[in-house]
């Protein structure tokens, strides 16, 4: 425990990360509008956009299936995540230290801050993509992998560098930049599909629907590697693109901060002007770049954003790219600092910037975006659906709530089986049957649920009845 109080004081704010947030450190609805908002329109929105166009989507299937999609996320993180969240007021790491043990929370601390520096790291690659224009570098093509030169390596480290120092400063610091830079960014965005659409020659409002179906979401054959995409597959998509945020309680470390449970509305912000507004606007973008220059199937955020808007486009790439790269490496710094408690967060959130930073330098990762998120989200998800039925269900079905804290085992072998069988289960089931990775995410969180109920009735049977 002294270890752990020496650790604080080197850090310049206090997150509570073993303990629950205090009533003092508590914030308003409007910290959370503004950081969704930001979070969630961003740099990696030019990324998304452009390939459900690669992807061979109609009009009306990626219009509907963002509605729908978009409205189920809202609701997962209000009637899932925020409720626990502002209950409990703890960090998703701590609480499921208390459920599974602190061998078997390392190795899921360990993937889940991996994960999200590899997110982190996309966001990265779309800022340097902007940034890299005023220096001239060489760009990624859609299927490069590795660096392709000095000069990108030097972008994305000044880019990391800058998201890593705010993100080390904690979620307040965090927020408080969001909230400036998201009515901004949002216009921007907005102006983005404008300028475009008129690029396309679509002169008013009337003729906009006709038009974007003929020229926009066409709903013709997918660019070469690409799956065709219809409103289930968007719908599906929009809905668990961040999986291991609302299912997978991810921000039960975000909400923890909340003073109600209804601010998780201010999602919708995110949802709506970023993965509705902001990917529409993205794909008129990629539409008019595919007409101008058919040959050019790249999808490089800055260009897209310079074509459109100039300096202004390349400045709100740049700043959005940030605004969610920052709460991104601060839950990853939180993941990495819940396997060595006494350590400084701060500290370590500069090295988890460091990773985020260099995985950014392979534009791989941002290229296949679409793909993985919906990987890293289904590799949260089940431990999510642990939580919802230890908080909600354990007394009910007979088990101990919090089993790991109070027997002092170290692996939770209900959590365990929970978790690596339902991810193996669901990546056999893509990987043998071709369904696509976006449709296994639900029935997955309800088999990990099941499984956490039976087995730990049968681990805590003999216990419960003494």
């Amino acid at each position: 425990m002294t270890d752990q109080i020496a650790a604080r004081h080197e850090d310049p704010v206090d997150e509570y990360e073993r303990e629950p947030v205090p009533e003092r450190a508590r914030l308003g609805f409007s910290s959370f509008i503004g950081q969704y908002a930001g979070e969630h329109t961003a740099g990696t929105e030019l990324m998304i956009g452009p390939l459900f166009i690669a992807s061979g989507v109609s009009a009306t299937a990626v219009v509907g299936g963002l509605f729908v999609g978009n409205l189920l996320a809202v609701l997962s993180w209000m009637f899932l995540t925020a409720p626990i969240a502002v209950r409990a007021r703890m960090t998703l790491y701590f609480q499921l230290e208390k459920i599974c043990g602190r061998t078997l929370v390392t190795a899921y601390n360990l993937a889940n801050g991996v994960m999200f520096c590899f997110l982190a790291g996309a966001m990265v690659t779309v800022n340097a993509t902007a940034a890299g224009l005023w220096f001239g570098i060489d760009m990624p093509g859609l299927n490069d992998v590795y660096p392709n030169g000095a000069g990108w390596i030097i972008t994305v480290l000044a880019m990391g560098a800058l998201m890593t120092v705010v993100a080390a400063y904690g979620y307040k610091v965090v927020a408080r930049i969001a909230n400036i830079a998201a009515p901004w960014m949002v216009l921007v965005f907005v102006a983005y599909g404008i300028v475009a659409a008129r690029q396309l020659g679509i002169e008013s409002v009337g003729e906009f629907w006709p038009k974007a179906q003929e020229l926009i979401w066409t709903g013709g054959e997918p660019l070469a590697g690409r799956a065709k995409f219809t409103f289930w597959h968007v719908m599906f998509f929009a809905w668990f693109c961040n999986m291991a945020m609302h299912i997978g309680m991810a921000d039960l470390s975000v909400f923890r901060y909340a003073r109600r449970s209804w601010y998780a509305v201010a999602t919708a912000a995110g949802m709506y002007l970023g993965h509705f507004i902001a990917w529409l606007s993205a794909s008129i973008l990629y539409a008019h770049q595919l007409q101008a220059t058919p040959g050019n199937t790249a999808v490089l955020p800055g260009p897209l954003a310079y074509n459109a808007a100039g300096i202004a486009g390349v400045l709100c790439v740049i700043v959005a790219g940030w605004t969610t790269a920052n709460p991104t490496i601060y839950r990853a710094g939180l993941a990495f600092q819940a396997i060595s408690p006494t350590s400084s967060r701060y500290r370590v959130t500069l090295l988890t910037g460091a990773v985020a930073t260099v995985a950014g330098m392979f534009p791989a990762i941002a290229m296949k975006l679409l793909d993985f998120v919906a990987l890293y989200g289904l590799v949260l998800m089940p431990m999510g659906a642990v939580i919802f039925v230890d908080f909600w269900f354990a007394e009910r079905f007979g088990f101990r709530r919090f089993y790991a804290e109070h027997s002092g085992v170290t692996i939770n072998w209900a959590a365990a089986v929970a978790w690596l069988a339902t991810l193996a289960v669901c990546l056999a089931v893509v990987n043998a049957g071709g369904l696509q990775i976006y449709f296994v995410g639900l029935p997955g969180w309800f088999a990990a649920a099941l499984l956490y109920i039976v087995i730990s009735r049968l681990v805590q049977r003999k216990e419960v009845r003494s």
